[in-house]
């Protein structure tokens, strides 16, 4: 029998950065076991230059990546979340649209990079280190072991991973 995919969904308000690089990374290093996606409560229309900069030197795909609007996947026909996560705190705090199939959730939230003022090194550094938090709390993750955890346990890592920094 095969094992089931499991679908995550990544959620900031602007579907721009945090998020974005959120659902390459586990697309990336969480295959074949996880599918990821990202949306915003207020999509910005368009991913981060920087974003994208620093996924291309981590030699990570950017093609087809998009800032897509959350209701697309609470729409009829889209795909069933497994888990949602929010990595920014301003989403968070939103009314979030109900998922179909109750999906668990939890708050990983990781400083807006794309709100540092500065020099393009400040900036750079800025996206550097919020990668870094996600790949951190990303590999945390497909590394739990599902097949043992109860869903209160369950809760309880993703909560502790959301802590993590």
């Amino acid at each position: 029998m095969k094992p089931e995919i499991l679908n995550v969904l990544f959620l900031c308000t602007r579907n721009s950065a945090r998020s974005v690089m959120a659902e390459v990374i586990l697309n990336t290093i969480g295959r074949p076991k996880f599918n990821a996606f990202s949306a915003g409560s207020r999509p910005a229309g368009s991913v981060n230059s920087l974003a994208l900069a620093l996924l291309e030197k981590n030699r990570l795909p950017t093609a087809g990546l998009r800032s897509k609007d959350w209701s697309e996947f609470s729409a009829p026909g889209s795909p069933h979340m497994h888990f949602v996560f929010t990595v920014c705190d301003q989403a968070a705090a939103e009314p979030c649209p109900v998922w179909p199939g109750q999906p668990m959730t939890a708050h990983w939230g990781v400083h807006d990079p794309a709100a540092v003022q500065g020099s393009e090194e400040e900036k750079r550094k800025a996206f550097l280190k919020a990668y870094t938090e996600l790949h951190r709390r990303i590999s945390l993750f497909i590394n739990l072991p599902f097949s043992t955890l109860s869903k209160l346990a369950l809760q309880q890592k993703l909560d502790e991973i959301g802590r993590t920094q």
